[in-house]
């Protein structure tokens, strides 16, 4: 009975782990298609460059990675507000207007997902 108790728990374990590796090379994706977009970022009324962006993602990626569990929740609790003033990320694509960073990262997410990716 230990036994098996002990080979569930690592059955488990091992299933987490491959859904953080999951979750991480999906959150690095995202991150990427950031950089290489040609968006402007808006944060707290400023704009900023999409490499900028990235970086900015990148970094409340690696302080709150903690927290999250999947791709879903990166976007929704890191990525898509302001933790100082709680207001919503934009982003400004050329041909598409004006979306909040949320609803973007989410398309951006389902298309990476339906691809394969």
């Amino acid at each position: 009975m230990y036994a098996g108790a002990v080979l569930l728990l690592g059955v488990n374990m091992i299933g987490e782990s491959q859904a953080d590796d999951v979750s991480a090379r999906e959150i690095d994706a995202l991150i990427s298609k950031v950089g290489a977009s040609a968006c402007l970022f808006e944060r707290n009324g400023s704009q900023y460059a999409a490499t900028s962006a990235a970086d900015h993602l990148r970094l409340k990626y690696r302080r709150g990675r903690r927290y999250i569990a999947s791709a879903e929740e990166f976007i929704d609790r890191l990525a898509s507000r302001s933790s100082l003033s709680g207001k919503a990320y934009l982003i400004i694509c050329p041909g598409s207007g004006e979306h909040t960073v949320n609803r973007w990262l989410h398309r951006a997410l389902e298309e990476q997902r339906a691809a394969g990716g």
